[in-house]
Order: C-alpha cells, then structure tokens, then sequence
C-alpha cells in the first residue's frame, strides 16, 4: 500500500557520505513524560525527515496522538491531552476521560460502541485497549552505512482477565526516512482457550490547520447516517457534509454528527480516503484494505474550540457488540487464531499526486 511518491525529494542531494549519525536527519527517541496530566507516561518520537513528526505513546496502547508535517499540526488534542493510562475504565463513559485525540487511538479489542450491558456482560465505551499500557519488544533504528532507511518500534498489549478474554495486540509502527509516511500493522490474536468476540476501531481525529473550514473528507462510497437527530443534522442532502464546516453552536457540548459509510476499494481491494486542504496545498491520503475493515466512520465536532473530524477505519461501524451480534455481523476469534490489520497515512504536497490521489478516491 506504500504510496512512493508524495512529492518529496531530499535537500542538497543525497545525504551519502555526508552523515554518520542518523539522527542528524530522523529516527526514533524514547522518552518519559515528567508533568501534567502524562506524568509518568513512556513515549517515543519518531522523525521521518521528510517533514512528517509524530508522537507514539507507549503507555497508551501503543497509539500515536501528536503530529505534524513541517510546521502544520495535522490532529486534534483533547484539552487533556495524553493522560495516564487507565486499566480499569471499561464502564459507561469512562473512556472519554482519557481520550487525548491524536492521529490514532485504537478502539476494541472486543467492543466498539457506546456503553451496553446484557447477558454477556457490562462493557464500557470503545473497550479498554486504549487504556493499556504496550510491551516494547523492539526499537529499530534506520542504518545510514547500510543503506537501511526504515525505523519501526514493535510492542506487544495485553488484553486478558482470568477466564477470559485473553487477547493479544502485536502491533509494529515504521516509517522510512525520506519519506512522509506512517504505517501500523497489527496482529490480533486469541490467547485463550474459547472464542472470543472481537472489534477493533482506528480512531484517527484530525485537527486544525488540516481541517478548516473548506478542507474536503475524500472518500468514494455510500455514506449512513448513524440516525440520530445530531447525525442526520448534518448528514443530509442540504448540506455539503463532505466539506469541513465553521464552528457550530449546535456543537457546544456533546453536539455532534457520524455517518457509516461503505467505502468503494480499487480493483486490489485498497481503500483510499483522506483529507484536502486547498489553502495549504496539502493532503492526507489514508490507506487500508477492505477485506480487513469493511466499514469507515467520520465523526464531526466542529464544537467551538474543540474542532475535529476524525476518519474510522473499523471491522464494523461503532454500533456495539449487541448490536453487532444481532445482525449476526460480529467476529469471533477462535483460541490460537489471529487477524491481521494494515493501515497506511502518507501526506502529499505534490498538485500532480494529490490530482492522482483526488481521482483514486472518486472526487
């Protein structure tokens, strides 16, 4: 799914027998924050040198929350922001508490949605993934005197109880120097001994400068309101939903809008979508394979000071495991089986990529 060129080309040539420490152009670093909210969490910044920043939050579920491309900010930052993690909420709203925005905050292992309980048991808004704080299993770092330029960290989460559920979340995050480029891959996997329900959510809120008023939600498919009076607010055929809107009133609060949509793939089963920005000649262009997570979300806060939209990549819309269950659209994982997740976000600056990107994903 790499997207190879993005407009980029590195400054005063290459960079062959000119350097000998890598991080002199990117790289990885590991750090600890030591104030606020975040105190104590483990964190890592990774440098592609090719404008593209971002920040990985270990004790978050291995989840991404800031970043930048030069001197633009591409997500939205909850007031919190990266807060400590929180093992233990996985009741009513409680996941909203700690939910810092960012470019990635994964949602699941085994509930996507909001609160329910039934026979099954009580399960608290988006599941605790989250929450949990990641296992490093490796950092590595590109090798400049051996030509290797990518740089991933692999940790491992654990989402497990006596009696079950038992699931494992291996996810590997790289990128390549010289390119604006992040990638996740995970692989899920049923460590118990029954089967197990599973859901997982990219959660991928994206904030001001890249979304503004005018910036285009790039996407080709069938577009749901989710159906409540909110959603269908600004969901609906008088209005221009695939265009990011001013600040709303209606949106002080809890005002809100989200749509399910069912995105159209290309003939090799990749989804494309993203965001445009005119104004700043740049764009967003989010990959993923369709087989793998069927269903996207858009999520629309245009709340006063708390201005977002986010793009959901997901197994199934953020509906919940009842009602996941009830239309028989609910995945079980079968004790030592796995899936698999790929997600691609690359930015464009190039007016000829960007064009490409703009004509693949049906604009």
């Amino acid at each position: 799914m790499a997207t190879k060129d993005s407009g980029f080309s590195w400054p005063l040539g290459g960079w062959q027998d000119k350097v000998i420490n890598h991080a002199q152009i990117g790289g990885i670093e590991t750090s600890v924050l030591d104030n606020g909210l975040g105190k104590g969490t483990r964190i890592a910044w990774v440098n592609t040198g090719a404008g593209l920043r971002y920040k990985v939050v270990i004790d978050r579920g291995l989840d991404i929350v800031d970043a930048f491309y030069n001197q633009y900010s591409l997500t939205w930052l909850s007031h919190g922001g990266i807060t400590a993690s929180r093992p233990d909420a996985n009741r009513g709203l409680e996941w909203l508490y700690s939910f810092g925005g960012g470019l990635l905050t994964t949602c699941g292992l085994t509930h996507v949605g909001g609160p329910e309980s039934d026979e099954f048991g009580e399960r608290g808004l988006h599941g605790r993934i989250g929450n949990l704080p990641a296992q490093v299993e490796s950092i590595v770092q590109p090798n400049l005197a051996a030509g290797k330029l990518q740089m991933s960290i692999t940790a491992v989460v654990k989402q497990s109880r006596v009696f079950g559920p038992n699931l494992e979340l291996r996810r590997t995050i790289s990128s390549t120097l010289g390119e604006p480029t992040v990638r996740i891959h995970d692989v899920v996997t049923n460590l118990g001994n029954t089967p197990v329900p599973h859901m997982i959510l990219y959660h991928c809120n994206y904030g001001w400068p890249l979304v503004d008023e005018g910036t285009e939600i790039v996407c080709k498919g069938k577009w749901t309101s989710r159906g409540m009076d909110m959603d269908n607010a600004v969901f609906n055929s008088r209005r221009n939903f695939r265009k990011c809107s001013r600040p709303l009133d209606s949106h002080r609060g809890g005002g809100e809008g989200c749509a399910f949509i069912d995105v159209a793939a290309n003939k090799k089963g990749i989804c494309t979508v993203g965001l445009y920005n005119r104004g700043l000649g740049l764009a967003l262009v989010m990959k993923y394979k369709k087989r793998q997570l069927p269903w996207l979300s858009n999520w629309q806060h245009w709340g006063p000071g708390e201005y977002v939209t986010a793009l959901e990549p997901g197994t199934n819309p953020p509906i919940g495991q009842s009602q996941a269950r009830e239309q028989k659209k609910l995945i079980h994982i079968a004790p030592g089986k796995s899936r698999t997740y790929d997600l691609e976000m690359t930015i464009l600056t190039d007016k000829e990529q960007i064009n490409r990107f703009l004509k693949a994903a049906g604009q």
